[in-house]
């Protein structure tokens, strides 16, 4: 039988498929529970991996931002534009001035 002629005989095949499955049961819980602490320790590491990531992420784009007022801030500055919420309108005085007319 050449089609089945690859250095092993069909037999030899049979004997490890049979063996196979007589010591899978015996031998599936025991790997199960070896390898149920390192499955565990991979994904606690990837659940930490993907937090530090988010931390890291919301903590440049804070710099980001910070950056972008702090440049606005500077060309309103330098062009003499005034902010509008810096501008205190007649209704709301700025702290520590009174308002004309109000009784103390």
């Amino acid at each position: 039988m050449a089609l089945f002629d690859n250095g092993f005989r069909v037999s030899t095949g049979l004997v490890i498929g049979i063996g196979a499955v007589i010591l899978a049961p015996v031998i599936m819980p025991v790997l199960a529970a070896a390898a149920k602490p390192l499955i565990k320790a991979g994904l606690k590491g990837g659940v930490l991996l993907y937090e530090k990531g988010q931390e890291m992420i919301a903590e440049a784009q804070e710099l980001f931002e910070d950056l972008a007022a702090e440049v606005k801030a500077e060309l309103y500055e330098a062009s003499g534009i005034v902010d509008a919420s810096s501008v205190t309108s007649p209704a709301t005085p700025a702290a520590g001035t009174e308002v004309a007319g109000s009784a103390s």
